[in-house]
C-alpha cells in the first residue's frame, strides 16, 4: 500500500482525538453540536450556550510546529509542504472568520489528547469555557 492510499483512509470526522474531547465534554455535562455547516470551516464542536467552538487538529494534517508528532514526509516533500501550507492558511482564515462573527475559538491539538490525562484536558477546556483562562490552544503555544 503506498502513501497516497494510506493517507486517503484517514477520516476527517469522528477521529480518536475528537472522540476523547467529545466524550469528556458530554460526561462533564456540556452539550454541543457537531460539524456545524452554517459556521466557517464546519467546526468540530460548537457550544452555542458559550458562543464557543473547539477545533480538534491532527498534528500532521495541520502542521503542528514544534510537535514531536509532526514530521514532513521525505518522499514527495514538495507536495506535502504545499499541501500542509494550504491547510495552515485555511485554518488561520477560518479562525479569523469565526472570531469576526463573535465566536470564541479553542484549538485542541491531537498531541494534547495523548499527553494530558483526560481529566486534566477536560478541566482546562471547562476553565476556558467558563472564561477562567484565555488560552487559544492546548497545549499552549503561539499560533
Amino acid at each position: 500500500m503506498n502513501r497516497s492510499e494510506m493517507m486517503s483512509r484517514i477520516g476527517s470526522r469522528n477521529t480518536k482525538p475528537e472522540m476523547v474531547v467529545r466524550q469528556g465534554l458530554h460526561a462533564s455535562g456540556f452539550r454541543y453540536r457537531l460539524h456545524a455547516r452554517d459556521l466557517p470551516g464546519s467546526p468540530d464542536i460548537v457550544l452555542p450556550k458559550y458562543k464557543s467552538v473547539i477545533l480538534i487538529h491532527g498534528c500532521f494534517w495541520h502542521a503542528h510546529s514544534g510537535c514531536r508528532n509532526f514530521r514532513l514526509p521525505k518522499s514527495n516533500s514538495e507536495f506535502w509542504r504545499e499541501k500542509l501550507a494550504r491547510n495552515t492558511k485555511r485554518d488561520a482564515k477560518q479562525i479569523k472568520e469565526l472570531k469576526d462573527a463573535g465566536w470564541r475559538v479553542l484549538v485542541v491539538w491531537e498531541c494534547a489528547t495523548r499527553d494530558f490525562s483526560a481529566k486534566k484536558l477536560l478541566e482546562t477546556i471547562a476553565a476556558w469555557l467558563h472564561h477562567k483562562v484565555q488560552i487559544v490552544q492546548i497545549p499552549e503555544r503561539p499560533i
